[in-house]
């Protein structure tokens, strides 16, 4: 079997495979390569010595760490897996229905496994796509998986390798596909050995985390093929079918050509030589149109980004919060709502109280369809960045659940969900780790409190990350979803996904089209999708809006009420949302 690594800054490397030890030759063709040919098998382990040094370090482009991120590599024998199914789905992005899940507290063994398990509830949900949170290895067991610092390998405790190609194998063959987060724009604190290796890193630009990933400086070619190898390597060998980057903005990159164009440009040739809809969704807070636009167009050619700006303001119109980032949104949520349907983006060169600047870049809505936009009430970070992981369950009244619901499954954009929403979940979503280094343990914890210190709130009222009990808090009750509140709730989520299948005026791309009207006083706001008609009202007493057109009935609706009388006027009551059409 041929191994090979690329060390640049080494002048001897050895490979150790299992109990034999191999030296390793400098590759003639490419420089800073280094091979060895050496009798191996699945499941055979293996690192690299450099210089001489008697530490073993993994492959970095290992494909699994039995042992986590400080133990060696292990090969993988990806023709003895599973395959992604001859019925993988092929629904395309426009029409797709996002559902955001974290292998670790979707249930509370934690795997792939038994996520595969719960696979028909999404299909019965209506879903089109399970989006996985990332899964490559980090320290310890337990953590959101932004902190992964092998992105060619799976996690351990969730079922590495095999397990996620169980999953991708058995979501696809409920009718669903899968997309994979996957963070581009830093590795974790510990457990990194790839500076020892060659420059991955550089100090020519800095990030939140430190030393940029190098993407434009001297060796920025073997780093940038490193981390577009890992991409291709879960869309190609694992047969998943699209990919969210990390906070792309957070991508340090002054090449003219630039990284995410490289990685835009090679899936479209992977799904047109696989004949799959592969797709690429960036989450950006930059307000920038040219993140999606086509890459013929002078865009960076991403196929889809999530639109923040659309939960922020939804946000605010359903809670009245105004700290922050919302801070910007809170004045006039509705007709902040308003402008996202309509113009995707609410900072398109407006001024942002919460950066002190001007911020954004407008649509255009000629050449930008809806679909290039993710919308949402709730993500991972919108709740587990909170103080105390809350869901907006916690705090809104089921009847307000139902009206973001609405917004968010019969809006313009493609819907996506976080797990548990879909039926109100009442566990929390903290943020947990399991760090083994009691140093790092302690500078994370000791910062969160800090960071929550400054909005008012006592270290004690902060959730310990590392404490075992906040990740276990954090796992969906799945004995909930029968129980009538929550099976109420589930049952009007699956009605409006399916409202979205069945009438292709919700699918429709044209933001120019949508009509949005809205009362910011009476808390109501309607609009129109083609021949649909979505009226919500935010306030707890009844509101009559006038639709402008009778003749229509009434295809979904929260609570029980009258069609739309001869005037085209509606009575819709408090906290609620009703759905109309032909």
């Amino acid at each position: 079997m041929q191994f090979e690594v690329w060390a640049p800054l080494a002048g001897r490397v050895a490979m150790r495979l299992d109990d034999a030890t191999y030296d390793m030759a400098r590759d003639p063709d490419r420089d800073g390569w280094w091979t060895a040919t050496a009798p191996a098998a699945d499941g055979s382990r293996y690192g690299f010595l450099l210089d001489g040094d008697p530490s073993v370090r993994p492959d970095p482009r290992g494909r699994r760490l039995p042992d986590g991120p400080g133990g060696p590599s292990a090969v993988v024998g990806f023709e003895a897996l599973p395959g992604p199914g001859a019925a993988a789905p092929r629904t395309p992005l426009q029409d797709a229905v996002l559902y955001e899940l974290h292998i670790g507290t979707f249930t509370p063994e934690g795997t792939f496994d038994a996520s595969a398990s719960r696979l028909g509830h999404l299909a019965a949900l209506g879903v089109t796509h399970v989006e996985l949170m990332p899964v490559c290895p980090f320290p310890g067991r337990h953590g959101w998986g932004y902190d992964g610092v092998a992105p060619w390998a799976v996690h351990e405790p969730y079922g590495g390798p095999a397990g996620l190609a169980r999953f991708v194998e058995a979501a696809h063959a409920a009718g669903l596909g899968v997309v994979l987060d996957v963070v581009h724009n830093h590795l974790g604190p510990s457990g990194n050995h790839l500076p020892a290796f060659g420059p991955y890193f550089t100090d020519t630009h800095h990030t939140p985390w430190g030393s940029a990933v190098n993407l434009d400086a001297p060796g920025s070619d073997e780093v940038r093929a490193y981390f577009l190898g890992s991409a291709l390597g879960w869309l190609r060998d694992y047969g998943i079918d699209g990919l969210r980057l990390d906070a792309v903005h957070a991508l340090a990159d002054e090449r003219a050509l630039t990284y995410l164009e490289e990685l835009s440009a090679a899936v479209d040739v992977l799904a047109a030589e696989t004949g799959r809809p592969l797709f690429l969704i960036a989450e950006s807070d930059r307000c920038d149109p040219r993140t999606t636009t086509a890459r013929e167009e002078g865009g960076l050619g991403l196929h889809a980004q999530w639109n923040d700006d659309f939960h922020h303001a939804l946000h605010c119109a359903l809670t009245g919060e105004s700290q922050a980032y919302y801070g910007d949104f809170a004045e006039a949520p509705l007709a902040a709502l308003a402008k996202t349907m309509t113009r995707a983006f609410f900072h398109d060169g407006t001024w942002s109280s919460f950066r002190g600047r001007t911020h954004g870049r407008p649509v255009d809505r000629r050449r930008t369809p809806a679909h290039r936009f993710l919308g949402y009430t709730q993500t991972h970070d919108q709740i587990g960045n909170r103080a105390l992981g809350d869901r907006l369950s916690a705090s809104l009244s089921p009847g307000l659940l139902a009206c973001a619901a609405a917004l968010a499954l019969t809006g313009p954009f493609v819907p996506m969900l976080f797990m548990g929403e879909e039926w109100g979940a009442t566990t929390p979503w903290q943020y947990f780790t399991d760090h083994p280094d009691p140093e790092l343990a302690e500078a994370v914890r000791t910062g969160r409190r800090r960071e929550f210190a400054a909005h008012g709130w006592k270290a004690e009222e902060i959730p310990d990350p590392q404490d075992p009990a906040t990740r276990d808090r954090s796992c969906l009750d799945w004995a909930e979803p029968a129980q009538p509140g929550p099976a109420r709730l589930l049952t009007w989520y699956r009605t409006l996904v399916a409202l979205r299948r069945t009438h292709p005026d919700l699918r429709d791309p044209d933001l120019a089209a949508v009509r949005v009207a809205y009362d910011e006083e009476r808390r109501w706001i309607t609009f129109r999708r083609g021949d649909v008609r979505v009226a919500v009202n935010l306030s707890p007493d009844p509101a009559t809006i006038a639709l402008g057109r009778n003749g229509v009935r009434v295809l979904a609706a929260w609570e029980p009420l009258h069609p739309p009388g001869p005037d085209g006027r509606i009575l819709v009551p408090g906290e609620s949302a009703v759905v109309l059409g032909h």
